[in-house]
């Protein structure tokens, strides 16, 4: 079994823009190789070298010319790389693992391409990108290189003057490399293409001995191989001049999104809740579902108890009407028995009618709880609060009568809480009325949280224990069938069709 051949990017010299695939590859290689000039020093070593490790054995290339003056250039550099090939092709044929090491990325001016070319067919072989010179240059100068449907031309110095200067004027953006002692044909070409005003200089980016400044400015006689010519975007240059003034905090248009949370955790929420809790400028509502968005310290958070709703949403609507972007949060769907009803009451006041509200869905409880069961909800059901703080129970009892006698499903919200228990027994008795003592009821609590429970009880047989304000019952109409799965678990169903 042979050996595998990697060609690994490192990057244009800072250390830390290795991938973590490369950082990984260059301390596991049994053999680590890198191209050198006479000198011996690699700046692709030098990179890597923190990832090295005792034991490796390490391959150095030393080119014998660096540049094109011998007689026969490109003769001596296949000659040279055919014998480093069969110096590697050893190691993999002996199993060893052969990482070369490539400054910027592999496959781009890289001398590692001349190495795959004569090995990738025999071996396995994997490139692994790198962040290139050209990338590194735009980053450094924070000037992108192409926006909208500009056309980026990357170029090397060594073509003729009056090559680079016709692609330079036909091209938006371009990025010249190989410079050295080409900089001086490539300051000419890019003056008689009339983009020398528009060209900048980078040397050695993001190392230690980065340089960046005017391409016009610079002396030829001091331009190393290792820099870069940038004509950077033009459309981001003038779409960024057009840009309007930002406006002052509060000055902006404000608005208020009365955002659904959901039953639990972010794997419930909407993307379009994600993105307005995201945007908001201040998060306004009951303390433990503000709770459950990540703090921000951009974001104002306004938290309250759970019985004002009424100044919570005044308080949103000023909020907005100063230009801020307010998150009215709300666990479930916001318009089911939640804020988002609270906000527009008050919203309809003539004060508050320009401030813009929007209601975002969220998953609400009775859908949540009858997916964790089975489909409950699959034919006609309503919804209905056994809490008495904003009606009386005389209500409650005669829409559960109703609800009862006409067979529907009923998903029952805030069915108890600390300090009121027997309306779960006194809504089991109304609903015994019309319905037999074994339709099931489901009974979920904290779906999706830490302490979820789903299981299913007999009408007859349900009480209060272990109800309470995040629990949700779902009691089956006389369709609602109870079945047993292969695997043992139950599910909860009602047939969309109906007896005629």
């Amino acid at each position: 079994m042979t050996g595998h051949l990697y060609g690994v990017g490192l990057g244009p010299g800072d250390p830390e823009l290795i991938t973590v695939k490369a950082a990984r590859l260059v301390g596991s290689a049994d053999v680590v190789v890198h191209h050198a000039a006479r000198h011996g020093r690699s700046i692709a070593r030098r990179i890597a070298a923190p990832h090295l490790r005792e034991g490796q054995i390490e391959e150095a290339l030393i080119y014998p010319v660096t540049t094109e003056r011998t007689s026969d250039y490109r003769a001596v550099l296949e000659e040279f790389y055919e014998r480093c090939a069969a110096r590697l092709a050893e190691h993999l044929d002996a199993g060893r693992d052969v990482v070369v090491l490539c400054e910027g990325d592999p496959f781009f001016y890289g001398s590692y391409m001349h190495l795959h070319k004569r090995l990738s067919g025999r071996y396995p072989t994997t490139v692994v990108p790198g962040v290139t010179s050209v990338s590194a240059a735009s980053a450094e100068l924070g000037r992108p290189l192409v926006e909208r449907d500009e056309v980026l031309t990357v170029l090397p110095g060594t073509l003729p003057p009056a090559d680079l200067a016709r692609r330079l004027a036909a091209t938006d953006s371009a990025a010249v490399l190989k410079l050295g002692r080409t900089f001086g044909g490539v300051r000419a070409a890019l003056d008689e293409a009339g983009r020398l005003d528009d060209a900048w200089y980078v040397e050695r980016a993001t190392t230690d001995g980065q340089r960046a400044l005017p391409l016009a400015e610079v002396d030829p006689e001091t331009v190393p191989y290792f820099s870069v010519a940038i004509l950077p975007s033009r459309v981001h240059e003038r779409t960024r001049r057009e840009l309007p003034e930002p406006a002052a905090p509060g000055e902006g248009q404000g608005e208020v999104a009365i955002v659904g949370l959901g039953p639990a955790g972010r794997e419930w929420l909407t993307p379009e809740a994600q993105d307005a809790l995201a945007t908001a400028d201040d998060l306004v509502g009951y303390a433990p579902y503000l709770a459950r968005v990540p703090a921000n310290p951009r974001q104002e958070r306004h938290a309250s108890d759970n019985r004002v709703e009424s100044e919570r949403a005044e308080f949103a609507l000023a909020l907005a009407e100063r230009g801020r972007r307010v998150a009215v949060v709300s666990s479930g769907d916001p318009g089911v028995f939640a804020m988002a009803a609270a906000v527009l009451e008050v919203a309809a006041e003539d004060r508050w009618k320009d401030v813009p509200v929007r209601v975002l869905p969220g998953l609400t409880a009775a859908n949540a709880v009858a997916s964790r069961i089975g489909a409950p909800l699959g034919h006609d059901y309503c919804v209905l609060s056994l809490s008495d703080r904003l009606k009386p129970w005389d209500v409650i009892a005669s829409r559960l009568a109703a609800a009862a006698a006409a067979d529907l499903v009923i998903a029952i919200y805030n069915p108890a809480s600390k300090t009121r228990k027997e309306q779960v027994a006194r809504a089991r008795d109304v609903l015994l009325e019309h319905r037999s003592p074994d339709t099931p009821v489901v009974i979920g609590r904290d779906v999706g949280g830490p302490e979820e429970s789903v299981r299913v009880v007999r009408l007859a047989d349900l009480d209060a224990d272990g109800v309470d304000m995040r629990t949700l019952l779902l009691v089956g109409s006389s369709r609602t069938t109870v079945a047993e799965r292969g695997d043992g678990r139950t599910t909860v169903f009602t047939p969309r069709r109906y007896p005629s």
